[in-house]
């Protein structure tokens, strides 16, 4: 079922969602399944799975001299939703990227969603590699995420790259994309932002997931800006519980983001990771239940490959 059918099917009650990473090459899904597990009491309609671009690995050439191979450093994101689709009879949101992809891998992976019955994507630009400056496509990549939405929303018409399909054939993908209530960290302003994300909405996106925040009022107020822009699409709030210490520098560092003052002040106040995860829950719990009596469609929230914390949190909402 597509997200926008969940969201409509609530009648107006919010729901509960997350997102999950891919477990490191090498390792067993066991591992995400027991993250997984303590979190579908709460009956997520659907689970956001994050894609990984590509990375550099350097290999010993054994003459003083090193390769440097491109790899990617976890399993692929269809297989894993297929997986989780199939473990727990739930939907699965495969996050699909421009960074590292051609349009031609991009199809061949939005086939294989279409054929597992995999009804939702999350169309993203991604970020730059390590050695960039600023976000480069690879050749025959996309480098706007409106362009990779219009290639979805092509095949939702049925249009392929190289072939029109007719008949049963068309893709029928509900797309969501990514909105930043403190604009995107390459975005001059955060009126010209929300434009960009008007174009992505008019590229045929159907909802949108607000990246992590930690003052409501910036959600709200991004909200009521969309609004204006003429974006009534769903807009889906996503929250990550602080849980270790550096994320005080790492999260404004990475994102872009400013955290409360009061927040800020509270971590400081800890000594142990675990002082530090507890506040970041009780954080996270004031902040959704400001946002459920709001009304907002889902709570969205970030595992980032962890669950315990986000179990404390849906108990005391769901």
């Amino acid at each position: 079922m597509k997200v926008t059918d969940h969201i409509k099917n609530a009648n107006g009650k919010t729901l509960f969602s997350f997102e999950i990473i891919p477990p490191k090459k090498g390792n067993s899904i066991q591992e995400l399944y027991n993250n997984i597990d303590p979190l579908m009491e709460f009956r997520p309609p659907f689970i956001d799975v994050t894609t990984s671009r590509e990375e550099y690995v350097y290999i010993d050439k054994g003459n003083g001299l090193l390769d440097r191979k491109i790899t990617r450093m976890r399993p692929g994101t269809v297989g894993i939703c297929a997986a989780i689709k199939h473990k727990y009879n739930v939907d699965t949101v495969p996050h699909v990227l421009c960074g590292g992809f051609t349009k031609e891998e991009t199809e061949y992976v939005l086939v294989d969603c279409h054929y597992l019955g995999i009804d939702n994507v999350m169309a993203l630009r991604g970020d730059a590699m390590s050695h960039q400056k600023y976000f480069e496509p690879i050749e025959g990549g996309h480098e706007y995420a409106k362009d990779l939405v219009a290639q979805i929303h092509d095949l939702n018409r049925g249009k392929y790259l190289h072939d029109v399909v007719e008949g049963n054939n068309k893709a029928d993908f509900c797309i969501g994309v990514a909105g930043y209530p403190e604009k995107h960290l390459e975005a001059p302003s955060l009126q010209t932002d929300l434009k960009r994300l008007k174009e992505k909405v008019d590229a045929g996106a159907h909802y949108i997931v607000t990246q992590m925040f930690f003052d409501n009022n910036k959600y709200f107020e991004f909200v009521e800006a969309a609004k204006k822009m003429g974006i009534t699409v769903p807009i889906i709030p996503g929250i990550k519980p602080l849980a270790v210490k550096r994320h005080l520098q790492l999260l404004p560092q990475v994102f872009r983001i400013d955290l409360p003052e009061t927040l800020i002040s509270e971590i400081e106040k800890c000594s142990t990771n675990q002082q530090v995860r507890q506040v970041g829950i009780e954080w996270a719990i004031q902040q959704s239940k400001e946002l459920l009596a709001a009304g907002v469609p889902v709570l969205h929230y970030y595992s980032m490959g962890k669950s315990d914390n986000i179990r404390e949190i849906a108990k005391e909402l769901f």
